[in-house]
């Protein structure tokens, strides 16, 4: 298991991956080293057969993430045409990362920390989490954070949270109005449910969710025919191989069970 210095990471039996922020003296705000630990962490989760599903969240209880880190200098090449944005490091999908990421905010959530949320495939909150983006309150163009958000929240939500600055903030509640958010629960019960929604997920066949997340994502990308010619390829790509996952799944279950002498477990399912 690698070392890392601005993240925690960890693996568990039920096939989750836990990514932590963690510079928590910095607001967790990320600098150059931390974009490249996370960068280095997809590809992680990426190749590991054991990984099905991911929860991402921060350690300390002020702030989820405050961004980049502005006191750091990130570190940009001389020349122009070759700067990075930091949000293809921090970006699982830029990795070409499939598998689903949960993504839990508590605190403060602004400016860059929105490259997590407009990445994640579910987010949640607890009931104090704040967001807002701080970019023009400080003379600064607020463009590629928003562009991701209008895809989770519509156009007239991200224009008034991109133009209001650090007049604004958008409560847990307002931000589950808006879609956001999709939960917002107590903070103490923050990391466990984004915990048990990453293992449901992770329960189901790796190929069937990484190829559901990778139709879903590409879609927004393409026209709607395009998109949809696009997915059904998928399906004929994955399905095969998920179903039998599935049922070799079932199987293992079902032999386990028998030399146990107990029933098989059903299916759970869940109201929200």
């Amino acid at each position: 298991m690698p070392t890392y210095s601005t993240i925690q990471y960890e693996t568990g039996p039920d096939r989750v991956a836990t990514i932590t922020l963690d510079r928590p003296q910095a607001m967790n705000a990320f600098d150059r080293q931390m974009c490249e630990e996370i960068r280095d962490v997809w590809q992680r989760v990426k190749l590991d057969p054991a990984v099905n599903a991911v929860v991402l969240r921060a350690a300390g209880d002020r702030a989820f993430s405050a961004g980049l880190d502005v006191k750091k200098a990130f570190g940009q090449p001389d020349d122009v045409w070759n700067h990075e944005d930091p949000g293809e490091m921090l970006s699982p999908k830029w990795q070409k990362c499939w598998k689903p990421v949960v993504c839990a905010v508590q605190g403060i959530c602004t400016a860059g920390a929105f490259y997590f949320l407009n990445e994640a495939d579910v987010v949640i909150c607890s009931s104090e989490a704040t967001f807002f983006d701080s970019h023009v309150t400080f003379g600064r163009v607020c463009a590629v954070e928003p562009i991701g958000l209008m895809r989770r929240i519509g156009l007239g939500e991200t224009l008034r949270i991109a133009l209001m600055g650090n007049d604004e903030r958008v409560s847990a509640e307002t931000a589950l109005r808006i879609g956001l958010v999709t939960e917002v629960v107590e903070r103490a019960q923050l990391w466990d449910r984004a915990h048990e929604i990453a293992a449901g997920i992770a329960r189901h066949p790796s190929t069937a969710t990484q190829g559901t997340v990778r139709a879903i994502w590409e879609s927004l990308d393409r026209p709607y025919r395009a998109a949809m010619e696009q997915s059904l390829i998928y399906t004929r790509l994955g399905n095969a191989a998920g179903m039998a996952e599935a049922e070799a799944a079932a199987k293992a279950t079902a032999a386990a069970a028998d030399a146990a002498g107990t029933p098989a477990p059903r299916p759970g399912w869940r109201l929200r």
